[in-house]
């Protein structure tokens, strides 16, 4: 069981990797105003969803102690994250605010993940 929760981990950091990158290389582009949410942004979004699920189920079925709270708030971010990305996905530029907000909630969500025990 641990082999697959690692597994799982892993994907879960990809799914990280592929929003917070998508945001990082839009970062230029959000100074000119011209930023805009790109496919893997949102792929990454659902990576993480996906992931996050199945890693909450792996450690409740390996009787793991699970934070519900801490999965709750990172719930709840990932949520207005994937609202924000899947709603302005197709928009050929995003404001400034929204986009930078999906930065903001990416980053509190990976600092929750790694300070919060």
């Amino acid at each position: 069981m641990g082999v697959l929760i690692h597994l799982f981990v892993g994907l879960h950091i990809i799914g990280i990797a592929a929003l917070l990158g998508g945001f990082l290389t839009q970062m230029k582009a959000m100074g000119r105003g011209t930023a805009r949410f790109v496919p893997g942004m949102l792929h990454g979004a659902f990576t993480m969803l996906a992931t996050g699920v199945i890693l909450v189920g792996l450690n409740e079925a390996d009787d793991h102690h699970v934070n519900t709270v801490k999965i709750g708030v990172k719930l709840a971010l990932l949520i207005v994250i994937l609202g924000l990305v899947y709603v302005k996905r197709d928009d050929e530029k995003v404001e400034k605010g929204a986009f930078g907000l999906v930065g903001l909630l990416t980053t509190a969500n990976i600092f929750i993940a790694v300070l919060w025990t």
